[in-house]
């Protein structure tokens, strides 16, 4: 999700010099409250960078989390009653300990998801003290990320004109549903809806259904996913000018871009799209799934070697040297026999059964899991990609590991996310060094959270 209309929130970027990135191991990076060098840090990439983190929902909360896994300090701020919109979407909800003393029906799994790693700030910026505060914490920071409509925060003094006046080296990122610029910059954006006017949900469903949505908000996460990249880039390139920059993000132009091969062949074709395809393939056969006896496999021939496999495994290698079947031009002519043929034959035994027979045979093949079925998947745990971690409140909670494996480095989940404004007074403290009076009178003002 990114630019919704806005109700709350804060931003800002201080910076590392370092004067060669070649050389950071040889530089200590320091920000308020700790300080260490690069080389006792190669486990942790980011630490020593700070994130402000002006976002909510999904595609900003996956960006600022996978900085997050990387070791940076993330302060996500948020409204200091509501907070992020995506704390009230459940159920499900990771319930309470009876002795945690809180109420309500939990910790939302929607934010558990895209959130740990980050401390929360409860902050109104509706407050003229509350904006002083964000300005402070800008010169203290490298990197804001938000994702409010075009123009919506200049009149809070938290743009990035404003801002990198107080910080040069100010890292700002947008993410908005349609860009800084074009005719429908102005528009608020979900996930869905670029997925509809970006093509990907033309292409997505059954062959002979309706366009459907991806099943999760694929858009966002690969906006997400840009972003992180391009914030990185941004890093290296402030080492080199000493300036920070303001990178707009657009879930639009991310959609457009992970079109891929689809758009390109559009592009080169100057034809329609072929429309929607299910799990075939509009140039191979056999590729896509068939039903067994009591769920689903999914073959790949992707050439006619890995066809023989298919015809050897199910029994059938006279189709080898059928006419209608011996080529791949031949098998997509003949698409919907061969398909039929297959599926007659997948159907009378278990996908586990077509596991066996197909182990080890070269073929690229796979069960259709669920969810639950992949979070349990021996080769999913075997990868690490499954952690429990403690949470105050809730107790044990189950979360998605951070996926990328490095030789030296270690991203991890060090903290579980937080509750509401649970860090307010320490960010408020330790990293603007006020006093308790001073505190006081912001949350007497409602500009911060109790």
């Amino acid at each position: 999700m990114a630019s919704l209309p806005i109700r709350h929130f804060f931003g800002a970027s201080r910076a590392i010099t370092y004067p060669n990135v070649l050389h950071l191991t040889r530089y200590a990076v320091r920000s308020r409250g700790f300080a260490n060098t690069a080389t006792d840090d190669m486990a942790l990439p980011l630490k020593g960078f700070k994130v402000l983190d002006m976002t909510r929902v999904l595609a900003g909360p996956y960006c600022t989390q996978i900085l997050g896994d990387l070791g940076a300090e993330v302060i996500k701020v948020e409204h200091p009653t509501r907070g992020d919109d995506t704390r009230h979407w459940g159920p499900p909800y990771a319930k309470y300990k009876p002795d945690s003393g809180k109420e309500g029906v939990g910790e939302s799994a929607y934010f558990l998801a895209v959130n740990r790693n980050k401390k929360s700030l409860g902050l109104s910026f509706q407050h003229k003290s509350g904006v002083e505060v964000l300005h402070k914490l800008a010169a203290e920071s490298d990197i804001l990320v938000e994702n409010y409509l075009p123009g919506t925060l200049k009149k809070y003094h938290l743009d990035y004109e404003t801002l990198r006046k107080l910080n040069p080296r100010l890292i700002y990122a947008s993410i908005t549903g349609y860009g800084q610029t074009g005719p429908y910059s102005s528009r608020a954006g979900y996930d869905v809806m670029v997925e509809a006017e970006m093509g990907l949900m033309h292409i997505t469903g059954a062959r002979d259904g309706p366009p459907v949505k991806v099943g999760v908000a694929v858009t966002d996460l690969t906006t997400g996913l840009y972003l992180s990249n391009s914030i990185m880039a941004a890093i290296i390139a402030r080492s080199r000018t000493g300036r920070g920059q303001h990178i707009d993000a657009a879930l639009s132009d991310c959609q457009v871009a992970t079109l891929a091969n689809i758009a390109s062949s559009c592009l080169i074709s100057g034809e329609k799209d072929q429309g929607r395809w299910g799990t075939a393939h509009p140039s191979i056969v056999p590729y896509r799934s068939y039903k067994t006896f009591d769920g689903d496999i999914l073959f790949g021939g992707g050439n006619d070697r890995l066809f023989g496999l298919i015809c050897d495994g199910l029994g059938r290698p006279e189709w080898k040297t059928n006419p209608k079947f011996e080529v791949n031009a031949q098998r997509v002519a003949n698409r919907a026999e061969l398909d039929n043929a297959i599926e007659e034959v997948t159907k009378t035994r278990t996908t586990d059964e077509w596991l066996e027979v197909f182990e080890g045979s070269g073929l690229p093949y796979a069960a259709v899991n669920d969810v639950q079925a992949t979070l349990n998947h021996s080769h999913v745990l075997a990868r690490d990609m499954v952690k429990e971690m403690e949470h105050d409140w809730c107790g044990n909670i189950k979360m998605v590991n951070t996926p990328i494996k490095y030789s030296e480095s270690k991203p991890s989940i060090r903290t579980v996310p937080p509750m509401l404004g649970q860090h307010t007074d320490e960010i408020l403290r330790d990293i603007l060094g006020m006093g308790e009076s001073d505190i006081e009178s912001l949350k007497a003002e409602g500009a911060v959270n109790r």
